[in-house]
């Protein structure tokens, strides 16, 4: 089954999500109060494929099993707009790797933004070298098998989490997390909040490493919400 991609998010979305991080954007999940499976965190497992590769955009969702890569191929050719992140459930399978750099550049060249698999992936250093930003549960170098058509842009689960086409997937060194379309403008007003409380907090500790090697008064380190638990 294939159907057509959901539409890209806008810049503006975009454009703010890429000043925050996958951390900040899950605490604005946790602050908004919404209930989404893992609180739209994948599961620690799947890893970027080198540190400091990171991804934010729009999801196109494929679903396949067993190492078959016949559903990624045909997704990695029927983009049209720049600024898809392929998010594939391949069902944790680990016999064999459900893509190389050869699809990897391909997907780059239509486009993608990067991949995400709930499978093994192959050609690390190809996929180094070629600095498009893949993230999955390890790597296999045995190769996929070429069988069923699967499903693109259909609900999925990848990793523990809920991708419809059309959420936000966003991935950094710390992991992958999906927030599902309806709740964007929330989270991410939350998620700038706590980046804004967090520059605070960096210029209080900036100021407290200055007093103490500078030997004047020391100002209060613990946070407020701290002293308010304890009483002080």
């Amino acid at each position: 089954m294939m159907n057509p991609c959901a539409p890209l998010l806008p810049d503006e979305v975009i454009s703010r999500a890429q000043k925050l991080n996958v951390p900040l954007v899950l605490d604005g999940v946790k602050a908004a109060g919404i209930d989404i499976p893992n609180g739209g965190c994948m599961d620690m497992e799947i890893m970027p494929v080198e540190r400091g590769m990171t991804v934010v955009g729009t999801a196109m969702t494929v679903e396949t099993a067993n190492g078959d890569n016949f559903p990624i191929h045909v997704a990695s050719y029927s983009v049209k707009e720049d600024g898809y992140v392929m998010v594939i459930d391949g069902k944790g399978y680990k016999g064999r790797a459900y893509f190389g750099d050869l699809i990897m550049g391909a997907c780059q060249a239509a486009g993608f933004k990067g991949m995400v698999v709930d499978g093994c992936t192959r050609d690390r250093d190809g996929n180094i070298e070629l600095g498009f930003p893949v993230y999955s549960r390890g790597f296999m170098p045995r190769g996929p098998i070429k069988k069923d058509e699967g499903s693109i842009n259909t609900p999925i689960m990848c990793g523990g989490v809920r991708v419809e086409p059309g959420d936000l997937v966003m991935g950094d060194s710390d992991g992958v997390c999906v927030i599902p379309r309806a709740h964007i403008e929330t989270v991410l007003a939350e998620a700038e909040k706590k980046l804004a409380y967090e520059n605070k907090r960096n210029e209080t500790i900036a100021a407290y490493r200055k007093a103490k090697a500078e030997g004047g008064e020391l100002p209060q380190l613990a946070p407020k919400w701290v002293l308010d638990m304890l009483g002080r």
